[in-house]
């Protein structure tokens, strides 16, 4: 993309590519981490995510600046989904390969030749999508839990998922949607105030996935349960 300048009133050079990338993380300042199946919610030409190696990233700009290239087929193809096998672990470029005609190295594309991808030399002129962090707008969650959240004042019981990376601060912002009141409880476990700013598991709250799977228990057999408690002021909804 090429980047454009202009004068701010203080004289300062503020580069519109830098713009756009506060723009997208303003629109995504609230949360750090993703789960596979919001990931996987954003499947379609006009709304397009991907995970890779780890990163989520959103790639709507990218297909409006190269609408109508058949390089952005193999992209759309997966969208909502991980390519991280298109990826070197190692390197984090487009996997290569040794051409045994030409004896050369090029990218190994047996998904087809996409945006930033369709010969060695091209990509070498230019920060390709994949390296570029105004794409990025998260992490997948290495792990996904399960909790039952439930209000002891209005007595709703909600099963919600979460990320083990987030804190509780961020599993209130989840359960926003349920409760727009959300930040006017405290939120207990088993009769003892939660440290909102700490994940589940450093609160004592550890997932046992690994356990019940050993025992050969169901993971849906028990659910850990959070408990809100309803204080006397309400934030604004």
């Amino acid at each position: 993309m090429k980047s454009t300048s202009y004068k701010t009133p203080n004289n300062g050079i503020i580069r519109l590519q830098q713009l756009e990338r506060q723009q997208l993380m303003a629109k995504y300042c609230c949360q750090r981490y993703y789960t596979s199946k919001e990931v996987a919610d954003h499947n379609t030409t006009s709304d397009c995510w991907v995970t890779l190696l780890g990163q989520v990233y959103d790639l709507n700009d990218l297909i409006k600046q190269n609408y109508g290239s058949h390089l952005l087929e193999p992209i759309i193809k997966v969208a909502g989904e991980d390519i991280s096998h298109w990826f070197d672990d190692n390197t984090k470029d487009v996997k290569t390969r040794i051409d045994p005609v030409l004896h050369t190295r090029s990218y190994y594309l047996p998904m087809g030749k996409f945006i930033h991808a369709s010969a060695l030399e091209e990509s070498s002129k230019q920060v390709p999508w994949w390296r570029d962090q105004k794409y990025i707008i998260g992490k997948l969650s290495r792990k996904t839990r399960t909790i039952r959240i439930i209000n002891t004042l209005t007595h709703q019981d909600h099963l919600l998922e979460v990320c083990s990376e987030e804190t509780l601060n961020e599993i209130l912002d989840r359960y926003l949607r349920f409760n727009s009141h959300a930040a006017s409880y405290t939120w207990k476990r088993m009769g003892r105030k939660l440290d909102m700013t700490m994940t589940l598991d450093e609160n004592g709250i550890p997932d046992e996935d690994s356990e019940f799977a050993d025992l050969a228990i169901r993971d849906t057999y028990y659910t850990p349960a959070l408990h809100l408690y309803f204080n006397d002021d309400l934030t604004v909804g």
